[in-house]
């Protein structure tokens, strides 16, 4: 690797709150020193005068579909995508075909993603198969590098195994990445339980089916201790749960996604499947909620919660079609759009919500510019308009309610480790 300054950028650390107009340094794919210069013979000079200089984004909640579902999501693809939406770094969930639930796995999503534009990081399955009765083998899987462990899109109904995951996770100090969903509640159900689902004439999905097994887990890990992650919450009381019981010391996490904060389940009138997604979209009640979370800290990061799925898939109908709709290349935009713009988070937050606080959760390197710190970096316009073109998407799927939405903000370009991945079309 050569040497790298990146010059006359607004470079923003939301780890110590530095935030100025200066020069990054990169050298052998580390930050050397962060100032201004004189660029030397040899030095490879990115001009970014006008841009902002944040940490590598970083996504921990993604789907890639490979092995098993190519046609909709490779690792070499969704990779791409990533890094067109300015992620460095992504962590994928283990609901694959075959599962990742073993060793073997993890290694083969490792090998497969070694050398992309972006770090994998591996989610292994919390139970073997995805079918919550035996468990798998945590303290190998972390070992052969998995970062967490989740049965997501499969809840963990059964309270008695909970309590002995819950369990594990204390004693090997492993993260869980929860899907809270009671299914005696949602099953058959393909929206939000409402007005909407009343009138297109389908079986909807309550909030409670969400909020009723965050406080059992809330509860759980009140008496038993563990990590937990709460992954794409979308509901108002699920949010007063963990505000709540973090007020109370309990050592919970959780996440959202853009579409929470963005849209209500008035989108399945005009998106359809497009816009069918599960925990579902839900009222402007929800969504004031999730704001709110977000603002005052009960939320603590923003992943997308990528799903790709192919077009036909979707042409099933609103309730035969899969749920889930593809999240990377329009994340960062849809926060700066609606949560920046109107002053809802400053730039520091968001940014903290999608690069430090993954990081501190995954427990992995990144969320930070400072000197001996890996270059991983997005460069991001922050006042350009554009329009989502789903023919410009670098993932293989185009299932998305914001197909043609204006934005404001995009990255366009990213470093990871100091070399240049891709740059703004």
């Amino acid at each position: 690797m050569g040497k790298i300054v990146i010059h006359g950028g607004r470079v923003l650390d939301p780890a110590t709150g530095f935030d100025a107009v200066t020069d990054v340094w990169i050298e052998d794919g580390k930050i050397t020193r962060l100032g201004d210069g004189e660029a030397a013979s040899g030095v490879e000079v990115i001009h970014a005068e006008g841009l902002m200089v944040a940490p590598g984004l970083i996504d921990m909640h993604v789907h890639f579909r490979e092995p098993g579902d190519a046609h909709k999501e490779t690792l070499a693809s969704g990779s791409a995508a990533a890094a067109s939406g300015g992620f460095t770094a992504v962590a994928v969930m283990p609901n694959t075909k075959p599962v990742t639930d073993g060793v073997e796995q993890v290694r083969w999503v490792l090998d497969r993603a070694r050398g992309g534009p972006v770090r994998i990081l591996p989610i292994a399955a919390v139970t073997r198969g995805q079918q919550g009765e035996a468990l798998v083998e945590m303290e190998a899987l972390r070992a052969a590098g998995a970062v967490a462990f989740s049965d997501d899109g499969q809840p963990i109904e059964d309270e008695g195994l909970m309590r002995r995951v819950l369990t594990c996770s204390r004693e090997l100090d492993a993260l869980i990445i929860a899907h809270s969903e009671i299914r005696s509640l949602s099953r058959g159900g393909c929206i939000n339980e409402g007005d909407v689902a009343s009138e297109l004439g389908v079986k909807g999905i309550p909030p409670e089916a969400e909020s009723h097994m965050i406080a059992r887990d809330l509860k759980l890990l009140e008496e038993i201790g563990g990590r937990l992650h709460i992954a794409h919450v979308s509901a108002a009381e699920s949010v007063a749960l963990i505000r709540d019981a973090k007020a109370r010391g309990v050592p919970v996490t959780c996440e959202t996604a853009p579409h929470y904060f963005t849209l209500t389940e008035e989108a399945v009138r005009t998106f359809g499947p497009n816009a069918k997604m599960s925990p579902p979209l839900r009222t402007e009640r929800d969504v004031a909620a999730i704001r709110e979370g977000l603002a005052d800290g009960t939320i603590d990061v923003i992943a997308s919660d990528h799903a790709p799925h192919a077009p036909e898939e979707k042409a099933l109908g609103l309730e035969a079609a899969p749920f889930g709709i593809v999240g990377l290349e329009t994340s960062l935009g849809l926060v700066l759009t609606e949560l920046v713009q109107p002053g809802l988070l400053s730039l520091a937050e968001a940014l903290a919500k999608m690069s430090l606080r993954p990081a501190q959760i995954l427990r992995v390197e990144g969320g930070r510019i400072r000197e001996g710190c890996s270059a991983d970096l997005t460069l991001i316009a922050p006042d350009e308009d554009w329009t989502v073109d789903v023919g410009r998407f670098r993932s293989k799927s185009r299932n998305t309610p914001f197909s043609g939405r204006i934005l404001r903000g995009r990255a366009v370009m990213i470093c990871r480790g100091g070399e240049k991945q891709v740059k703004g079309r």
